[in-house]
């Protein structure tokens, strides 16, 4: 077969086992684990064809891959079936195709006595391919259909758990908030497809680099950076993405490493020089990376719940690769994806495997279990190697792409070329911006990472509780995900190959800087941790406890984790809890920190309280104005209709008794107008 045949397969074999997993999943439910495993596994195997096919990308002197054919005749801007391969999207679609494999897999054994999963399987199926179907694109209406079917697919995923009120909230807001970006991202995207004549990819940049250039390149890059802030969860709509965590742990992971909050950024590193042609696109970009950056990381810092820790994390790392991309270095930003989407969903799914072991999501709870880390030593092991990935410590994968950006931005700051960009195209301020926050980032990451290690797996107190072995497909799937954390760093050198040719090197500079950082933080946090924990031995900590559960399979432990933590807890964000050191290190902050600096509230102040009032105006002018009216309408031809009746009698005296009556009554009036007259 041919590659473009093999591409068309990548994306098209989850679709096929999502349908067929759609259709046997009540009649034969036997089927339902090798349709989610197996097609997902050889679009795997398949996209990795594509990549060695591709040979190294335009880097390497291969061109891109390029197909395509009329989808149908509309006019005026054709829509065309397009693929479009170069070296980004052939190693994204390898990292797409091994998460959602792991997450498969891994979902077999977390979910094994879940009723809903032949359903669940399937939605992760078509997530999979939607998201296949945006890397593997040439054409934007194509690649946004891909954009819309993953925002439904993530809606019912994330309400997985839907008897719990957090899951529905959760996956209403996450469907609501991204949308709210999607509609200026579609105005966006007829915009330009206007300005360039075509909605293919290729057609577009070779519009954008050319002489004629586009008419509106900052209203339509301030539209599209809408979408794309939803989608990637950026400042000011990343306040789905923690909130999402109400769904299954591998969900979570999907989500998060290598699918939808993926696509914003991937589609920016896509049509970087439409945003390089507006440097005020670049500086509103670069301002909503360092924000991003550093109030997700003080975020992080204060949550209790792990996998909230973990959202907020993600929410930071993507805030790099934008900022990357505001510098105009989409080889850092995509080399920085790939590495995340590797250790993080390594994060995620060792974030499963110890709610299972601890019987809670609370990381309080957690830091009062003796003997947590002998419970699960796999997901120990390879969680202490993702948590110095996303530390970026060397020489682990999160070092050289967290220092590829760091170095990207140091370039654009000194005025030095930095990527496929001229110089002078990308503003030095905004290399300034996304470096000094990048390196603050990193010293708060670093402190969160530690926070993490230490309340998980440091504990002391009451023996864990033992809700038995893990299944061995949960803890096989973490080894595979350890070694790119542990060593996709490493092909720093190579990668290049793949994608613009610019250099991925650590340099000294920003290698020492963003590692000196790093440490500062891990080295104040241990030592905080080591004086909460002497404080907490003499005084009382909160009164929460791990919810005890008979049940030992992970995904229904998960549920009754998520559904009874408020209950046991209370307001965690308030609670005088001595042992923990992020109190300790932020402060008076912690208060907001924790409830991400209120931006919730803001936004339910300012946008959804007043839709709610004008709902229940519009539902009272309904009910007692429209409905009066529906109703006097119906009800004036009754009355008259019964008093029409009423005259009906039958009695001919009655009948000749009103007519004499009536006949009066018209001769009077007669007469009193002729009178009246005269």
């Amino acid at each position: 077969m041919t590659t473009t045949t093999l591409a068309v397969l990548v994306p098209l074999l989850p679709f096929l086992g999502a349908v067929a997993g759609l259709l046997l999943g009540r009649t034969a439910p036997g089927f339902a684990r090798p349709l989610a495993v197996l097609p997902t596994l050889a679009a795997l195997a398949l996209a990795a064809v594509v990549a060695l096919d591709q040979g190294g990308g335009t880097g390497n002197g291969t061109a891109a891959l390029d197909a395509h054919t009329q989808l149908a005749p509309t006019g005026s801007v054709p829509i065309e079936l397009a693929l479009h391969i170069d070296g980004f999207a052939a190693l994204v679609a390898v990292l797409v195709g091994l998460v959602a494999t792991c997450v498969q897999i891994y979902s077999t054994g977390y979910l094994r006595d879940d009723p809903r999963y032949p359903s669940y399987a399937a939605l992760v199926s078509l997530f999979t391919s939607a998201m296949l179907l945006v890397v593997y694109s040439g054409d934007l209406m194509v690649l946004l259909v891909g954009w819309e079917v993953m925002g439904i697919c993530s809606y019912f995923l994330v309400g997985h758990y839907w008897e719990t009120p957090e899951a529905r909230a959760a996956s209403l807001k996450a469907f609501l908030v991204t949308k709210l970006g999607d509609v200026p991202f579609l105005i966006g995207l007829f915009a330009l497809a206007v300005d360039a004549g075509s909605f293919r990819i290729t057609t577009i940049l070779s519009k954008v680099t050319s002489d004629a250039g586009l008419d509106h390149p900052t209203l339509i890059a301030l539209l599209l950076l809408a979408g794309v802030a939803g989608k990637s969860a950026q400042f000011p709509l990343h306040t789905w993405l923690p909130d999402a965590m109400a769904g299954p742990t591998p969900v979570s992971a999907l989500i998060h490493a290598a699918t939808m909050v993926a696509a914003g950024v991937y589609f920016v590193a896509r049509l970087l020089p439409v945003f390089a042609a507006s440097q005020a696109a670049l500086i509103v970009l670069a301002v909503m990376a360092a924000v991003t950056m550093a109030g997700s990381a003080l975020a992080a810092l204060a949550q209790d719940d792990i996998k909230r820790v973990l959202a907020y994390s993600t929410v930071g790392q993507l805030g790099y690769m934008t900022g990357a991309l505001a510098v105009g270095s989409r080889d850092a930003a995509v080399f920085h994806l790939l590495s995340h989407g590797a250790f993080k969903a390594l994060l995620f799914l060792g974030a499963g495997v110890i709610i299972h072991a601890a019987g809670t999501n609370s990381l309080a709870a957690m830091s009062r279990m003796k003997g947590l880390r002998d419970r699960v030593p796999d997901a120990f092991w390879t969680m202490t190697v993702a948590l110095l990935a996303l530390a970026a410590i060397p020489p682990f994968s999160g070092f050289f792409s967290k220092e590829a950006v760091l170095g990207a931005a140091e370039h654009t700051a000194t005025g030095h070329e930095n990527g496929a960009l001229a110089a002078s195209a990308v503003p030095s301020a905004a290399g300034w911006i996304v470096l000094i926050a990048g390196l603050i980032t990193a010293l708060l990451t670093a402190a969160y990472a530690t926070r993490f290690w230490l309340l998980a797996f440091k504990g002391s107190g009451a023996e864990a509780p033992d809700h038995g072995k893990q299944p061995v497909t949960m803890n096989v799937v973490l080894w595979v995900l350890a070694i790119p954390s542990l060593a996709f760093g490493l092909l720093a050198g190579v990668l290049p190959d793949w994608f613009d040719g610019t250099s991925l090197t650590p340099t000294l500079t920003t290698s020492v800087l963003g590692t000196g950082f790093a440490l500062v933080g891990g080295l104040v946090t241990y030592a905080a941790w080591r004086h909460t924990t002497a404080m907490a031995a003499r005084r009382t900590p909160i009164g929460a406890v791990a919810v005890d559960t008979e049940s030992g399979d992970a995904g229904l432990v998960e549920a009754e984790a998520i559904a009874t933590h408020t209950p046991a807890y209370g307001d965690i964000a308030s609670a005088p809890d001595p042992a923990d050191p992020g109190r300790l290190l932020l402060g008076p902050l912690h208060r907001h920190a924790a409830v991400g600096f209120h931006l919730d509230a803001l936004y339910a102040a300012l946008f959804v309280r007043p839709v709610q009032a004008c709902a229940a105006l519009v539902r009272f002018l309904d009910r007692a104005v429209v409905d009066t009216y529906v109703r006097g309408a119906a009800e004036a031809p009754k009355a008259l209709g019964w008093a029409v009746r009423r005259a009906q009698t039958g009695n001919v005296q009655t009948y000749l008794s009103a007519l004499l009556a009536g006949t009066v009554v018209l001769v009077v009036a007669v007469v009193l107008v002729a009178t009246a007259g005269a």
